[in-house]
């Protein structure tokens, strides 16, 4: 059985992997992403990727994780940077979730379009997905007024990436771009 040392050293070896994949997907996309391909880029041996990953699609929900709980720390810090306005809050959340979604493009994909077991609504959520949840739901309960402030973390979540999604799929009028995500932020929601 592993000593202590040597269990951290696998656990490092793994969020090693993670990060290399993370950082791969981003320079050059997903669709160049095989466990092949990554293995040769970190210089770790395949045996050892798998290893810590059965496929490629177990290593895409543990960048997923991860970025999650990355995610969940930028919005834990923009809602504690607007502590003492309960109207700040929200403004504050839904920049730093753009911010975030906008300079991670790939990530963004692994995290809410390519693992559907990190759903909200479903039994056994892991603990990331949860944690962004419960950050846009503080950031929103104060403009609740009378409704259930899930749901209002619902809606401001779904807009959110509805105009992540739109904006990155030229969709969307560049031109209005700062405008959407000022109604978003700053009158949207704020309805009685």
């Amino acid at each position: 059985m592993p000593g202590p040392t040597e269990k951290a050293t696998e656990e490092e070896r793994r969020d090693r992997i993670v990060a290399f994949a993370r950082e791969f997907a981003e320079a050059e996309g997903w669709p160049e992403v095989s466990t092949r391909r990554l293995a040769e880029r970190a210089a770790v041996d395949l045996g050892d990727l798998y290893r810590h990953f059965a496929d490629l699609e177990a290593l895409l929900a543990a960048v997923a994780a991860c970025a999650l709980v990355d995610l969940a720390a930028d919005l834990a810090e923009a809602h504690a940077e607007a502590a003492g306005s309960a109207e700040g809050a929200w403004p504050a959340v839904a920049s730093a979730y753009l911010d975030f979604a906008y300079a991670n493009p790939e990530v963004y994909d692994a995290m809410l379009a390519m693992t559907p077991d990190l759903a909200l609504g479903v039994d056994g959520v892991p603990a990331a997905p949860r944690a962004v949840f419960a950050e846009l739901r503080a950031a929103l309960a104060p403009l609740a007024g009378g409704r259930d402030p899930d749901t209002l973390a619902e809606v401001g979540w779904s807009l959110l990436h509805g105009v992540v999604m739109l904006t990155r799929g030229g969709r969307l009028r560049p031109e209005g771009q700062e405008e959407r995500e000022a109604m978003i932020a700053e009158r949207l929601l704020r309805w009685p």
